[in-house]
């Protein structure tokens, strides 16, 4: 392959590179702010769940084995 043709190609990338850069919509603070409540709630949700679930287990796996 020529240089030509290689300084072509690596041109042709970067062009598309910054394109598709351009069509980035990168989201505002308040959005940011938005969904990291959102992901902690539910993530400390769920965290209580599996706690709650464990004790059920442990209490019944407990008259169980008595």
């Amino acid at each position: 392959m020529s240089s030509d043709k290689k300084t072509s190609r690596v041109s042709a990338f970067f062009s598309g590179l910054k394109t598709e850069y351009n069509k980035i919509i990168f989201p505002t603070r308040q959005q940011v702010m938005k969904e990291t409540g959102a992901t902690i709630a539910v993530s400390f949700l769920i965290g209580v769940l599996i706690a709650l679930l464990d004790v059920i287990m442990k209490s019944g796996l407990g008259l169980i084995i008595k």
